[in-house]
C-alpha cells in the first residue's frame, strides 16, 4: 500500500512543480534570459591574487590583490582530483548525469520527508546551487529560499541545462562555490587546507573538501564526522582488493581522518605574496587601476631568469657576510636605452628582519657614489682636467658648523695625483678640493638635473657633498648612473608594466656634457688607475668593458657599488636597514662582489665595447715630475724629478690639453681660488727664484673657533700654528715671520701660542715683510687665570 501511495504521491508532485513552473517561467523570464553564458563566466571570474610575471610570461610573483575575498585563479575541470568529483557528485548530486537541472526523485523524497516525518532534505542539484551562485536573487539567505525563489532557480537550473554541458556546470560550480570562511573556489580551498593544487587532491582530502560545501563554517567535530561518511560511500562504491577478497567494505579510518581534518582546519591561511619579486610587484600593481583588484596577471619588464639569479646571488653573499654584522642588501639593473627595469631585489628576504622595507627605494647615505658627477662637472667646466694634478694631504675647512676635516677610506694620504686617479682610486681630500673649484650650490644642480632627489640645499650639505652626505635611494642613483652610460643623456626609468611594442621612446634631456660623461666612464673603467686603492686584480674589473664606483657612508652603515657596460647599469647596496654599522666591509668585499656576478651574468654570451670617444675630445701623451729639490733650478741640478705617475696617452676636452704636469707648493687648505690643481711646468725662471719663500698656514685653519676651560692651566691650551713652506732648507726657519694682530709674536714653520679671548688675526711672513698667508680665528671662554702682564708676556 505504501509503494502505490508513494508512486501516487510523486506523480502529483511532477506535476505540480511542472504547473508551477510553468506560471513562473513568465515571472522569472527576465533573470532567466540574464543568465550568462559558460564563457562569459569564465571570462568575468577575479581572482582575489594577481599574478606578475615578467616580459616573456614567466611568473615571477603572487600578490593579493582584493582583500574581501580568497579566491584563486579559473581551474580547468580536466585539473581537478577525480576523487574530488567522485566525492563532490556523490554527495550532492548522485544523478547529475541523468537529470536536466531538477532531480525529481530528489524531490519528491525531500517533500514526502516534509510531509511525513516533518524533516526537510536536501533535494537542490548542483546545476540549481550554480544557478543561485550566477544570480543574487536565487541566494540562499540565512532564513532559507522562498518560493518565488526556489521556483525561478528551478527554472533557472533546466535553462543552463538546455545552454551549457555538463563538464561546464560542474566547471563552474567548483569555481564558485563557497566553502569556508573568506574562500571561493576549489583552487584556494586545496591551496589553503591542504597546501596543494586541486589536481593533487587525495580521497581523504576530497571527502573533507566535501564535507564542508554544505556546512562550510561547521565546528570541526561535524566537519569530521560528515567527512567520515563521504569517505565511506565513496570506498563502497569502489571497493579496493582486500575488500572483494573479504566481501565487505573497507571501513574508513575515522580516527585518522579526525586528525587530517584537526590539522587542516588549523592551517594557516595561504600567504599574501609568494614569489622571487615582492617588491617589484607591489610598484607593478601600485600603477594599474585599483592596485590590479581584479586582474589575473600582468606583465612586466623584469626578466625573471636575471631576477631569480640576482635573488640567490645576493643571499649567498650576504651569508658570506654574516660574521660581519650585515643583514640586508638590494640591488637594480636598468635596460641603458630603455630604462626598463630588468631585475629588482629589494631585501634579502629571510636573513632580514626587515624584509618588508625595500631597499631599492629606501633612502641610505650614498658615500663617494655622487664623485663620478663631481668630476665630470669640473672637467665641463674646464676646472681641471683627467691628467690635473691635485693634493691629497690633510686638509682642514671651515664651515659656519665648525672645521670639516676629510679623510680617506683607509686613513692615508697619497700626495700629489692626477685627477683620473684620485677619481678611480676614490680618494677623498682631491674629491673635496674639486669641489671647492666647483662649489656645493653647482654640484647640488647639476645632481638635481640627473634626476637625484636631493631634499636640502648645496649649503646645507656643504663640502661634506662632494663624499656622498645625502640620503638617496638606490633606484634614482642607479638611473643617474645612466646618465653617465647615455653620454649625459638623463630620462625618467621606464613604467614597470611591459610597454606595447609600438610605444615611443621616452624624452630624453641633456644633462651631463657628453665628453665629459665619455671621460669620468674612461677614468671608472681603468684598472691601473684604480691600482692605489683597490690594486690591480680587484673584483671590479671584469673581462669586458665596464665602468664601476663603489662607495661607503659614514660608521660603515651603507655599502655601494654603482656601474654600467654598454648595455646596463646595475646598482647594489648592502648594510643594515636597522641602520646599524657593518663590521669590516669595504669597497670589494660588500656590494662590489654582487656586482660583478651580476654583470657577468649579464655578459655571459653579450659583448660589451667601450662608446667610440664623442666630438670635442683629443689624446694627448702627457708626464708627471714633482718640482725638483732647488725650486728654481732650471736643469735640475738640485735634484732630479720624481715621477709622480707613469707617462701614458690621456684624454682632454679640445683646448685643455697639455704634454707636462708638475707638482708646484702644497696647497694645505681647499678654498675656492687656493692651488687646488697643478700647472704645466714653467720654464725660464729667473736664477734667483729659490730664495722666493712660498708658504701657507697649514694649522689651524681659517675661521678656527678656540674654547677656554678656566679649569685646565694657561700652559696645557696652547695652540700652535704650523707653517707648510717650499723654500731651501737653510732659509726655512729664518725666513717665516709670524704676525698677531700686527705684532710680530714668533719665527718658524711652528710657534707656540697661549690664546686669550678675542678675535684674533694671524699673519705669515717673510723676512721682507711680505704678508704669504693670514687667517681669522676666535678664542671664547671666560679667561685665562693668569694677569695682563702675563698675557703680553704671552704675545712676545
Amino acid at each position: 500500500m505504501t509503494r502505490p501511495m508513494t508512486r501516487t504521491v510523486s506523480a502529483r508532485l511532477r506535476w505540480a512543480s511542472s504547473a508551477l513552473t510553468g506560471l513562473m517561467l513568465q515571472l522569472a523570464a527576465p533573470a532567466v534570459q540574464a543568465l550568462p553564458s559558460f564563457e562569459e563566466v569564465r571570462r568575468e571570474h577575479r581572482p582575489s591574487d594577481t599574478q606578475v610575471l615578467d616580459r616573456d610570461g614567466e611568473w615571477l610573483q603572487t600578490l593579493r590583490t582584493d582583500p574581501s575575498v580568497r579566491r584563486g585563479p579559473w581551474v580547468a575541470l580536466e585539473d581537478v582530483s577525480p576523487a574530488l568529483r567522485t566525492a563532490l557528485l556523490l554527495s550532492e548530486d548522485k544523478r547529475f548525469y541523468e537529470h536536466s537541472g531538477v532531480d525529481w526523485p530528489a524531490v519528491s523524497a525531500a517533500a514526502w520527508g516534509q510531509l511525513w516525518h516533518g524533516r526537510t532534505r536536501g533535494a537542490s542539484t548542483v546545476t540549481m546551487q550554480l544557478a543561485g551562485l550566477l544570480d543574487g536573487d536565487w541566494r540562499q539567505r540565512s532564513g532559507g529560499r522562498n518560493v518565488v525563489q526556489k521556483l525561478g532557480q528551478t527554472v533557472a537550473a533546466q535553462v543552463l541545462e538546455r545552454r551549457w554541458r555538463k563538464d561546464q556546470i560542474l566547471e563552474a560550480y567548483l569555481n564558485l562555490l563557497p566553502f569556508r570562511g573568506e574562500l571561493v573556489g576549489i583552487d584556494a580551498l586545496s591551496r589553503t587546507l591542504f597546501g596543494k593544487a586541486a589536481q593533487g587532491l587525495d580521497l581523504r582530502e576530497a571527502a573533507i573538501a566535501t564535507a564542508l560545501v554544505r556546512a562550510p563554517n561547521a565546528p570541526e567535530a561535524q566537519v569530521a564526522r560528515r567527512a567520515c561518511g563521504v569517505l565511506g560511500a565513496v570506498q563502497a562504491l569502489s571497493p579496493s582488493d582486500k575488500a572483494d577478497k573479504t566481501g565487505k567494505a573497507d571501513r574508513p579510518d575515522c580516527e585518522a581522518l579526525g586528525l587530517l581534518v584537526a590539522g587542516a582546519l588549523q592551517r594557516r591561511a595561504l600567504e599574501g605574496s609568494s614569489g622571487v619579486a615582492p617588491h617589484w610587484a607591489r610598484q607593478v600593481l601600485k600603477r594599474l587601476p585599483e592596485g590590479g583588484r581584479g586582474l589575473a596577471s600582468v606583465r612586466s619588464t623584469v626578466r625573471a631568469p636575471l631576477q631569480r639569479f640576482a635573488v640567490q646571488t645576493l643571499q649567498r653573499h650576504l651569508n658570506e657576510l654574516a660574521g660581519r654584522h650585515v643583514e640586508d642588501g638590494a640591488l637594480v639593473v636598468l635596460d641603458n636605452a630603455s630604462g626598463e627595469v630588468l631585475a629588482w631585489v629589494g631585501s634579502s628576504g629571510p636573513l632580514s628582519r626587515a624584509r618588508e622595507v625595500d631597499g631599492v627605494l629606501a633612502r641610505r647615505q650614498v658615500g663617494s657614489t655622487l664623485k663620478p658627477f663631481l668630476y665630470a662637472q669640473a672637467l665641463a667646466e674646464r676646472r681641471l682636467t683627467a691628467a690635473s694634478l691635485l693634493d691629497d694631504s690633510p686638509a682642514h675647512i671651515p664651515t659656519p658648523g665648525g672645521l670639516y676635516i676629510p679623510q680617506n677610506y683607509d686613513h692615508h694620504f697619497k700626495g700629489w695625483v692626477s685627477a683620473r686617479s684620485a677619481l678611480a682610486s676614490s680618494l677623498n681630500v682631491p674629491a673635496v678640493r674639486v669641489l671647492a673649484l666647483v662649489s656645493p650650490d653647482a654640484l647640488h644642480r647639476q645632481l638635481r638635473a640627473v634626476g637625484l632627489p636631493l631634499r636640502e640645499s648645496g649649503d646645507y650639505y656643504g663640502y661634506s657633498l662632494a663624499l656622498g652626505s645625502p640620503e638617496l635611494p638606490l633606484l634614482d642613483l642607479s638611473n643617474a648612473y645612466r646618465t653617465l652610460a647615455n653620454a649625459g643623456q638623463a630620462s625618467e626609468w621606464a613604467p614597470p608594466q611591459l610597454p606595447a611594442p609600438d610605444t615611443a621612446p621616452r624624452p630624453r634631456r641633456r644633462a651631463l656634457d657628453p665628453a665629459a660623461a665619455w671621460l669620468v666612464g674612461d677614468i671608472l673603467s681603468d684598472p691601473n688607475a684604480r691600482a692605489r686603492t683597490f690594486g690591480t686584480d680587484s673584483v671590479l674589473a671584469t673581462r669586458f668593458w665596464s665602468a664601476v664606483k663603489t662607495g661607503t657612508s659614514k660608521d660603515m652603515r651603507d655599502n655601494w657599488a654603482v656601474g654600467w657596460s654598454q648595455r646596463y647599469t646595475v646598482g647594489v647596496w648592502v648594510g643594515n636597514a636597522s641602520g646599524k654599522p657593518m663590521h669590516d666591509v669595504s669597497g670589494t668585499t660588500g656590494a662590489a662582489p654582487v656586482w660583478a656576478e651580476l654583470m657577468n651574468f649579464l655578459h655571459a654570451r653579450q659583448p660589451s665595447l667601450q662608446a667610440p670617444p664623442p666630438p670635442g675630445l683629443v689624446q694627448v701623451a702627457v708626464r708627471f715630475a714633482q718640482a725638483p729639490a732647488g725650486a728654481g733650478d732650471e736643469g735640475g741640478q738640485g735634484g732630479l724629478s720624481a715621477w709622480l705617475e707613469a707617462p701614458r696617452r690621456e684624454w682632454f676636452l679640445a683646448g685643455t690639453e697639455q704634454a707636462v704636469f708638475e707638482a708646484r707648493a702644497p696647497s694645505v687648505v681647499a678654498l675656492p681660488g687656493a692651488n687646488a690643481g697643478a700647472t704645466a711646468r714653467r720654464r725660464g725662471s729667473p736664477a734667483g727664484a729659490a730664495r722666493v719663500l712660498e708658504a701657507r698656514i697649514a694649522e689651524p685653519a681659517p675661521g678656527t673657533i678656540v674654547a677656554l676651560d678656566p679649569d685646565i692651566p694657561p700652559a696645557h691650551q696652547r695652540l700652535n700654528f704650523r707653517a707648510t713652506a717650499v723654500a731651501p732648507p737653510d732659509s726655512a726657519e729664518t725666513g717665516l715671520r709670524w704676525r698677531l694682530d700686527g705684532q710680530e709674536v714668533g719665527r718658524g714653520p711652528v710657534w707656540p701660542w697661549m690664546p686669550w679671548p678675542g678675535r684674533h688675526r694671524m699673519q705669515l711672513t717673510n723676512a721682507q715683510g711680505q704678508v704669504l698667508d693670514d687667517i681669522r680665528l676666535e678664542v671664547r671662554g671666560a679667561g685665562l687665570r693668569a694677569n695682563t702682564a702675563a698675557a703680553q708676556a704671552a704675545r712676545r
